[in-house]
């Protein structure tokens, strides 16, 4: 479980990108380097980082589904995501 302020930090970049993503674009789109240099760091799209909407763990992080591996086994195998199921051979 990660902690609680590293989850806080990742929703208030998320936040922020969200808040500044039409100005970036339209600073990008002019070429006006220096007005992008005065947006907040935390505004950027790279400096998100992936982690898992029920733990907050950062690594092991599945795209698809937006959890970490862990939870996806678990959830898999109580039978929590549709479609998904344990395989054998």
């Amino acid at each position: 479980m990660a902690k609680e302020s590293m989850k806080a930090r990742e929703r208030k970049r998320a936040k922020m990108v969200e808040k500044y993503a039409a100005k970036r674009a339209t600073l990008k789109a002019a070429g006006d380097w220096e007005g992008l240099q005065k947006l907040p760091a935390n505004s950027s799209y790279v400096r998100k980082h992936n982690r898992c909407q029920l733990t907050g763990r950062p690594r092991g992080y599945m795209r698809i589904f937006g959890i970490s591996r862990n939870v996806f086994r678990l959830m898999a195998l109580e039978g929590k995501i549709p479609g998904v199921t344990k395989s054998s051979w």
